[in-house]
């Protein structure tokens, strides 16, 4: 484990699927172990094990690549995540609304973490990776989901957040921060602009689901969703309000699905 509280070998692990996605092509063992910075035989019993659960599969005489297993369990997944389920259908009609890709993240420890991306239909057009993190103080769903913390609570947290320059436009200063959060919950929706990525304009606002929040981000072009910010807001708004809506139906049900 290291000073994070990380445990090496489970990094190690997906640091080898990451690495393939990056290549995209078959590896040798000690290519692998280069890319990876491992001693071989460290990689050596890593490829070992995930050959023997059918992770990879040898190419040719040395190399190595991953089999669809991953794929396949990772499909599987995906298709039963109860949350996605209930609220795919309102990202991706906000999607359709606004032309612009839509994110839906929540707040993991210090961070904002993506849980879906629905891409916008552009060419030009922001992107971003379920699982990706983001800054707290400088996406707009982290300050969404700022905005969900009670005034002492929020205080205390900027008080002691890392507020790094991520951009030139990043907000560092605690205090201007505070007041964005507070104009946000008020008028019940968060902006950046080119705070986390340069040159992209962000809406964003919050919404429980089983009593926990969650961000709802509108993304892309900075001069484009701001010459649309208007109408963005008004489908963002709208798809709030239809989740909330779906999720007081939903809080009205038996757990077998009747009436209560």
């Amino acid at each position: 484990m290291d000073t994070n509280g990380n445990v090496k070998t489970a990094g190690r692990t997906l640091d080898v699927f990451e690495t393939f996605e990056a290549v995209r092509r078959p590896l040798s063992l000690s290519e692998l172990a280069r890319n990876l910075d491992i001693p071989v035989s460290s990689c050596h019993a890593l490829v070992r094990t995930l050959k023997g659960r059918g992770y990879l599969y040898a190419v040719g005489e040395r190399g190595l690549y991953p089999t669809r297993r991953i794929l396949g369990l990772a499909r599987t997944i995906a298709a039963h995540d109860p949350l996605l389920e209930r609220l795919a259908p309102h990202l991706k009609a906000l999607r359709d609304a606004t032309g612009e890709t839509v994110l839906l993240g929540k707040r993991q420890d210090g961070a904002v973490v993506y849980l879906d991306v629905v891409e916008g239909p552009q060419t030009i057009r922001y992107t971003a990776q379920p699982g990706d993190l983001k800054p707290l103080h400088s996406s707009a769903i982290g300050k969404a989901m700022l905005g969900e913390c009670g005034e002492a609570e929020l205080g205390r947290l900027l008080a002691s957040l890392p507020m790094p320059c991520v951009t030139p436009a990043t907000v560092t200063d605690a205090a201007r921060l505070m007041d964005e959060i507070r104009a946000g919950r008020a008028a019940g929706l968060y902006v950046t602009r080119g705070e986390n990525v340069p040159d992209v304009m962000a809406l964003a606002a919050s919404v429980r689901v089983n009593d926990e929040p969650y961000g709802i981000a509108v993304a892309g072009p900075l001069g484009r969703v701001d010459a649309a910010q208007d109408s963005i807001a008004a489908a963002l708004r709208a798809a709030i309000d239809r989740i909330r809506e779906g999720e007081g139906m939903h809080d009205r049900r038996s757990p077998a699905g009747g009436a209560s």
